[in-house]
């Protein structure tokens, strides 16, 4: 018999997510109810809820009240904004398109990696601002070998799937990849191409920053003003997991001057690319707005002058948000990366911390 199902999501996201020729190839599988849930009142009476960015919360109450539910599809990577732990509980089966995101996040990803390492957002800003003629920019460091990720330091925060993926991508341009997972040892880090170290090593070391860590609470603030501090000054960070993971407070800080530190590089420029869904950047004290075309949500990196306080033709970090309800991809997970099937669960378990070894049924 074939199933009922419904679609639960932001409405404006079906014809993106699912257009005429995929919801035709859904109706020969299930029974697929016209327009989209934005709400569960009243409960879907269905068996398969195909689920997206937007979805209302899936808790006890509405469980009570959708007795046929027996799969959440989700059309997008993690589950956590919209998936209870009353779902597990019931044995209802949940699958998401982690694995299918993780690919293009990644690919982004190591674009603006590649670019930032070949200075390519400030050289644009200085010619835009001050008609540069090609000379090196002053105060503008310069990782790699002649400038690129070839001999560049690039430490990778998480060995999720979009982390592994980078450090896949990233091996073939020569990089040198320090990895900092508390769950990834020597020989495995090794196995990946990579050097297992302590995320202050990362810190101090690398040249760029690249983060893939999970939105827990024991990752909140995990690049705080103590760590961002260990960062040379010109160094690159992109953070294409979640804005959580770094305290924007003191991220704006350090690339608007930040505290002075020791050593040679203080007057060098630091940079930045940060996907923050704390708050907007008109919410920010002199944080400007995103530039157009900086596309997957990630803004392009922008420097300022190093402990001086005043911009060197760039921005600040600017981004914008994901729809409400659509936490990205990432996850922490030291299995390589495979297909996601869906997942029913067994006595609950699923990740809770960074802290704790295993995947998550809730994404």
């Amino acid at each position: 018999m074939i199933p009922s199902a419904a679609f639960a999501m932001q409405p404006g996201l079906l014809p993106e997510l699912f257009p005429a020729d995929l919801r035709l190839r859904l109706s020969r599988v299930a029974r697929v109810r016209e327009g989209v849930l934005s709400s569960f009142d009243p409960p879907p009476d269905v068996e398969i809820l195909i689920t997206g960015w937007g979805c209302p919360p899936i808790g006890e109450d509405v469980l009570e009240r959708a007795p046929r539910l027996r799969a959440i599809v989700h059309a997008a990577g993690s589950v956590k904004g919209h998936v209870t732990p009353a779902v597990f509980e019931r044995g209802v089966a949940v699958s998401s398109a982690a694995e299918a995101n993780a690919l293009p996040v990644a690919e982004f990803t190591l674009a603006m990696l590649v670019l930032a390492a070949k200075q390519v957002f400030v050289k644009a800003r200085a010619y835009s601002a001050d008609g540069w003629s090609g000379d090196a920019l002053p105060g503008v460091a310069t990782p790699g070998e002649g400038g690129g990720l070839n001999g560049a330091v690039v430490g990778v925060i998480g060995a999720s799937r979009v982390g592994r993926l980078v450090m896949e991508r990233l091996r073939g341009h020569g990089a040198r990849i320090l990895l900092s997972d508390p769950y990834v040892g020597p020989a495995e880090a090794a196995a990946l191409g990579a050097e297992a170290v302590t995320l202050d090593e990362l810190c101090g070391r690398a040249d760029l920053v690249t983060v893939h860590a999970p939105a827990l609470p024991e990752t909140r603030g995990l690049l705080d003003e103590r760590r961002l501090a260990l960062l040379r000054d010109g160094a690159v960070l992109v953070n294409t997991a979640r804005g959580s993971i770094v305290d924007t407070g003191a991220l704006v800080r350090h690339c608007a001057g930040g505290p002075h530190r020791r050593g040679p590089r203080r007057d060098r420029t630091r940079a930045a690319a940060s996907r923050a869904r704390a708050a907007r950047p008109a919410e920010r004290p002199g944080h400007p707005a995103p530039e157009r075309g900086q596309g997957q949500g990630a803004a392009p990196p922008g420097r300022v002058r190093g402990g001086r306080g005043r911009a060197a033709g760039g921005r600040c970090p600017a981004a914008r948000r994901r729809p409400s309800g659509g936490p990205g991809p990432d996850r922490l997970s030291t299995a390589p990366a495979s297909p996601v099937p869906p997942v029913r669960a067994a006595g609950g378990r699923r990740l809770t911390g960074w802290g704790r070894r295993g995947r998550s049924a809730r994404g």
